[in-house]
Order: C-alpha cells, then sequence, then structure tokens
C-alpha cells in the first residue's frame, strides 16, 4: 500500500548492511558489534520524536549513560594517530547504528498498514538488487565452502528479518531495541574462536555501560507497564 515507505526503510536498511560490512573489514568483529549498541539508544531518541512514544526520565538517564559507553568504546579508535583505518571503521559503525535506528522507527510506523511479511520481502529485494549492483567493482569467483557459507547467511538474515518485523509489530521499538545487546555475548565467542581476535578492555567497559543502561530502560518500561 506504501512504495514510498518500503522505498526510504530498503534505502536506508541498505545503506546500513553497507556500513556494517565495510566496517568489518577495518575493526575487530567484537568492537563493531559493540559500537552498534548505540542504535537502540538512537532509537529510544528517535522513537519520542518522530512516533510520540512517551519516553520517561528514567530512560532518558539511562539513554545519556549509554552514550557515555558508546564514547568508551570508540575513545581508542579516535586516539590512534596516524590510524585512519580503525577510525573510519568505528564511524561508519556508529553511521550504520544510526541507520539501523531509523528503520526501526520506520518498520513500526509501516507496521500499521503492512504485513510484516511485505516489509521483509521488499527490504530482501532492495538488497538483492543493491548487492547486484556491485558487480563491476570487483567480484571474487567463489568455492562451494563460500557459497554455501553465503546461501546460510542469506536464510538466517531472512529470517531475522521476519522475526524483526514481527517484533515492531507488537511492541514498542523503544522497548523492543535493548534486546539486541545480547549479540555482545556471541560477538566475543565467535571473534576469538574464529578471528583470534581479544577486545579491548575499553570496548569490554563500554559495552557493559551501555547493556546496563538498556537492561534499565527494560526495567523501568516493565515496572511502568506494572
Amino acid at each position: 500500500r506504501r512504495p514510498d515507505a518500503h522505498a526510504i526503510r530498503a534505502t536506508i536498511g541498505v545503506v546500513s548492511m553497507f556500513c556494517g560490512f565495510t566496517a568489518l573489514a577495518m575493526i575487530p568483529f567484537a568492537d563493531a558489534t559493540a559500537i552498534s549498541f548505540a542504535s537502540p539508544l538512537f532509537t529510544v531518541v528517535l522513537a519520542s520524536a518522530l512516533l510520540g512514544e512517551r519516553v520517561h526520565a528514567v530512560r532518558w538517564s539511562a539513554v545519556a549513560v549509554g552514550f557515555a559507553g558508546i564514547l568508551i568504546m570508540i575513545g581508542p579508535h579516535l586516539a590512534l594517530s596516524g590510524a585512519s583505518r580503525p577510525l573510519l571503521g568505528a564511524l561508519l559503525a556508529l553511521a550504520g547504528t544510526l541507520c539501523v535506528a531509523f528503520t526501526m522507527i520506520f518498520i513500526r510506523r509501516m507496521s500499521a498498514h503492512e504485513h510484516s511479511i511485505t516489509i521483509a520481502f521488499y527490504f530482501s529485494i532492495a538488497c538483492a538488487l543493491a548487492g547486484l549492483a556491485t558487480l563491476p567493482l570487483g567480484w571474487q569467483p567463489q568455492t562451494a565452502t563460500e557459497t554455501a557459507v553465503l546461501i546460510g547467511c542469506g536464510l538466517l538474515g531472512g529470517v531475522g528479518q521476519l522475526f524483526l518485523s514481527f517484533s515492531y509489530r507488537y511492541a514498542e521499538a523503544s522497548l523492543n531495541a535493548p534486546f539486541e545487546y545480547s549479540a555482545m555475548i556471541s560477538a566475543v565467542i565467535l571473534g576469538f574462536f574464529v578471528f583470534g581476535e581479544v577486545p579491548a578492555l575499553s570496548v569490554l567497559a563500554g559495552a557493559a555501560v551501555v547493556i546496563a543502561a538498556g537492561l534499565v530502560i527494560v526495567w523501568r518500561e516493565r515496572t511502568t507497564r506494572r
């Protein structure tokens, strides 16, 4: 019913995806995941400004503390003199999280007049077309293993998009957002065993601050509802 809304949501989502992929090539896996935790904080702000959702003082305080945690995480990348690649990677990861927050807001708005499967379907089509457009930029031949991994990523990503779309149909965007923090656990485990990466203490400390802020938001929401 709203092709214009699908176009905006898909465009912002594709930009976010490209920012995230590029950031992963520049900074450690756990760092990129930890920085992505800024997205729920942006979502709370945008939900208040664009959707008119009521955000209490406790949640605003938690958002402020969460942004302080983000600064702790990206601080080492900002301080690296002459290391433009990690700095650019951190900034791209942060830009991607802002785009993700916007897509969450659009999903919440679109759920009033579009089915969740419809939202996920057209986003997948947009991603496929955007990916195909990069063909002249240097695609490499794929092995059978790489092809299988890509297919698996596509299937998991599609299921994840369905779950995400349904979750924002049944709950407020500012309430759903903090549940993404569980990704930090898998990011640290996968980063260590797959890539041999050990996250810096500043990243772990900043992530802990952001996760704590997210849990405060969830606790406050539940208390308010009761």
